[in-house]
């Protein structure tokens, strides 16, 4: 499944990534001293919305650790860290992971071999064993705890303290013992607690249910530091029975190097920078928050479970990698986009009319869906939105559904927008779904945790959908369409975007448009 790139250049930890990045003229040594309480955020802020470089703070006041931000600041990077050479591959690796999603046996000798071959790379890709971690190079156990050495980022003014916020959270299932590895927020709470902040969907808190249900603590640890292509893994959304480890070797194409911890009954990289290990006693829980968001505003204070760490490890002259949230463009917005290409394939097989799928950064990257159809009877829009709120968890929270054509650009917004100003009747096209399950965080819902979603048809209307003659078309002949493609450097227009189509004109025919389009993904 990886290419080249990934066997040869992501080394699996955070510093052959960092070297990759400045081999390519991505990242940036920052030597003045920095303040990691707003300042730093500040700055990589300002870097980050203008497309700017990884950036490393090798002076930070406080604490003798270096502080990486900005490590996936933008879509190139990510595509990297998974060992990819360009955004266009990201489709072929998730119709991959959709083999593993099916709810069904492969049919037909295609399928087979294509299930065997997945079912291979899984065997390929389970984690080996490093017994001499780098991790583990300096140990502080017990009293030698102190998270007051670590460059804890405070993003903004508001935010109740010091955060992690990139770090890979590890718990282990107590019935079963199958691991989740999630990135959640974490607060500073003492010099050894900190409180985590998760959504009760996610999976160490299922984890925590379960422990608290037998009446035992429930073990974590946090990795702090690691290669980015595991973050990637770690946000994708997998079958609950697989874990994450597999998923981070199959990127890779090869398994996950991890090492017992010293404390508790966890692996983790051995490569990571920091580990801290801890546990969360049952209903021991103290106030988390407030902190900026990523809608663009301060959370509420929540009570949230408190880790009492008795371990660091970490390896000598360590790096901080974090990140910080709020109103995109936002590292998170970047993962965001990458992941949107993979779950393409998943969609398709769950809905198989969809076309194609959309997630506008700035609708937050899962606010707001544009999904594509290959219309064939009435009321196919208002079927697909049901389906693609129920497709995935991630879509659990996706207040807006448009649905367009197959010949509609999902991702050209004035091409979306014509379709819904053109083909929308407000009274027959919008769907309201009532109180429903919704992010705590989304202040414009009327109650906490419960909210209403729209879908909008925007497709042509047929069969019953109509009660009048529409209005025919403008369409040029595919053949025209195709002779002006060929003449254009004959008539000295090479200057002008020869590319896509100019979508404010609409004179193209279904096929043109599909060629330029919808089947080029």
């Amino acid at each position: 499944m990886a290419t080249e790139l990934a066997r040869t250049t992501a080394t699996r930890d955070l510093r052959g990534f960092l070297s990759l990045l400045e081999n390519k003229g991505q990242l940036r040594r920052i030597t003045a001293p920095v303040d990691p309480d707003l300042e730093l955020a500040a700055i990589a802020d300002r870097a980050l919305s203008r497309g700017g470089p990884a950036l490393i703070f090798e002076n930070v006041i406080g604490s003798p650790i270096p502080v990486v931000v900005n490590l996936m600041g933008t879509v190139e990077r990510v595509v990297w860290s998974m060992g990819l050479e360009s955004p266009e591959q990201l489709e072929e690796l998730g119709k991959r992971l959709a083999l593993l999603q099916q709810p069904r046996p492969p049919k037909g000798l295609r399928e087979t071999r294509q299930f065997a071959g997945i079912l291979w790379d899984l065997v390929r890709s389970r984690p080996d064993w490093n017994f001499n971690p780098s991790c583990h190079q300096r140990i502080f156990k017990n009293s030698s705890v102190n998270l007051d050495t670590l460059p804890l980022l405070r993003p903004w003014p508001g935010d109740a303290g010091g955060v992690i916020t990139l770090g890979l959270v590890i718990t282990k299932d107590p019935e079963t013992g199958v691991p989740n590895v999630g990135v959640y927020r974490l607060q500073q709470q003492s010099i050894n607690t900190m409180t985590v902040h998760w959504l009760s969907v996610r999976g160490g808190a299922r984890h925590l249910r379960k422990a608290t249900e037998l009446g035992q603590p429930l073990e974590v640890a946090v990795a702090i530091g690691v290669h980015p292509l595991l973050l990637v893994a770690a946000a994708t959304p997998i079958p609950v029975q697989l874990s994450e480890w597999l998923f981070a070797g199959l990127y890779a194409g090869e398994g996950v190097n991890l090492t017992k911890c010293k404390t508790v009954n966890l692996e983790v990289p051995s490569q990571s920078e920091i580990i801290l290990e801890g546990t969360i006693s049952p209903a021991q829980t103290l106030p988390d928050g407030p902190f900026g968001d990523h809608m663009g505003f301060y959370g509420g204070i929540e009570s949230s479970p408190l880790i009492n760490f008795h371990c660091v490890t970490q390896r000598r002259n360590p790096i901080f990698a974090t990140t910080f949230s709020g109103r995109p463009p936002k590292e998170e917005a970047m993962l965001a986009i990458v992941l949107n290409r993979i779950y393409t394939p998943i969609l398709r097989q769950q809905i198989p009319e969809i076309i194609d799928f959309f997630l506008p950064m700035e609708a937050l990257s899962y606010k707001l869906a544009v999904i594509s159809i290959e219309k064939s009877y009435p009321g196919q829009a208002r079927r697909a939105s049901m389906a693609f709120w129920s497709a995935l968890p991630q879509f659990t929270y996706t207040k807006f559904v448009v649905v367009v054509d197959s010949t509609i650009n999902v991702r050209d917004s004035r091409q979306v927008m014509w379709a819904v100003a053109a083909q929308v009747d407000p009274q027959r096209d919008l769907f309201v779904l009532e109180n429903t399950p919704f992010d705590s965080l989304d202040f414009a819902s009327e109650q906490v945790s419960l909210g209403g979603r729209l879908a909008i048809d925007a497709t042509s209307k047929i069969g019953p959908e109509k009660r009048h003659n529409w209005g025919k078309p403008l369409n040029r002949s595919i053949e025209l369409e195709e002779r002006i493609d060929q003449r254009w450097t004959e008539l000295g227009l090479d200057d002008l975007n020869t590319g896509d189509p100019d979508p404010s004109l609409f004179g193209y025919t279904t096929e043109y448009l599909m060629n330029k389009f919808s089947k080029r993904v």
